[in-house]
């Protein structure tokens, strides 16, 4: 070969690119042996097994653990709340419709005895206004609140249509909680007067369970429990009646409840007028 031609031979090997090792086809696997896109595995575990290996034993923390139990507490409460509003509900859920009719009346009663005492109010205030002789009429409307706080205080007797309620109690089931059920459900129903076997129900009165009776402002009285009631007759046996009520839940003890309307009622239990000891009217 001449000087030339291996010259040119020369500059062609130093222009091509250098040779490069034969590529794997796509069935071959990795060099290494390994299986392709497939990671090597750690201390000889699989994924799974170091998943599973982190999970457990749990390892909780004071802290974690604290939440955890307020967590629960919280859940519970809420679950007896609703179990409770569900019990709540149930008896105006299942009562008939008659049943809704006298709850819908027995409230528009109420609404009505408001209305009542509002308008009479206002005439009294109207009275005093345009009457004449002013200190006169302002005389009368003084001794008939007189009369009316005396008869609420449980100090002076009265009388008047009503209804006479008897709890028998043979198997000792009646609480002093029951009792006080009736007591507020009768005066929500409008009752001026009430008085529990011979002892004056006020404003300030208490009940208490006592040697498998009851005592009313530390007064022991035994069953049948017997109440004597003044106001409308209408208003106050409904209101005793109504689905999951005072009779109702007396019966359901095993009581028996009998109520008697009657034309005249006569509450003559008295309490002692008490003189509070700090309260003084604001206009002394």
């Amino acid at each position: 070969m001449s000087d030339h031609e291996e010259h040119h031979a020369h500059r062609l090997r130093k222009e091509l690119p250098a040779e490069v090792p034969p590529s794997r086809t796509a069935g071959d696997g990795p060099a290494d042996g390994t299986r392709e896109g497939a990671r090597p595995e750690r201390n000889g575990l699989t994924g799974r097994q170091r998943l599973l290996k982190g999970l457990w034993p749990p390892r909780l923390t004071r802290a974690q653990l604290i939440v955890a139990l307020l967590l629960f507490g919280l859940g519970f409460g809420l679950a007896v709340q609703v179990a409770s509003n569900s019990d709540s509900d149930g008896a105006l859920r299942g009562a008939r419709q008659e049943d809704l009719v006298r709850i819908l009346d027995e409230l528009d009663d109420r609404t009505q005895r408001l209305e009542d005492e509002k308008q009479g109010l206002e005439k009294q205030r109207d009275e005093l206004e345009n009457s004449s002789d002013q200190a006169e009429e302002a005389r009368k409307q003084t001794l008939e609140k007189e009369r009316q706080l005396g008869i609420l205080a449980g100090t002076v007797a009265a009388q008047g249509p009503g209804i006479t309620v008897t709890i028998g109690d043979t198997k000792g089931t009646v609480e002093a909680d029951m009792l006080l059920d009736a007591i507020q459900e009768l005066r929500a129903a409008g009752a001026e007067a009430i008085q529990v076997n011979g002892v004056r129900v006020v404003a300030g009165t208490y009940l208490a369970d006592t040697d498998k009776s009851v005592s009313v402002d530390g007064n022991k009285i035994n069953a049948p429990y017997r109440f004597q009631v003044i106001g409308k007759p209408q208003d106050l046996e409904p209101a005793l009646n109504i689905p999951g009520g005072v009779v109702q839940t007396l019966e359901k003890e095993q009581a028996t409840v009998t109520v008697e309307r009657s034309s005249k009622i006569v509450v003559d239990a008295l309490r002692a007028a008490e003189r509070p000891d700090y309260a003084r009217s604001s206009s002394q």
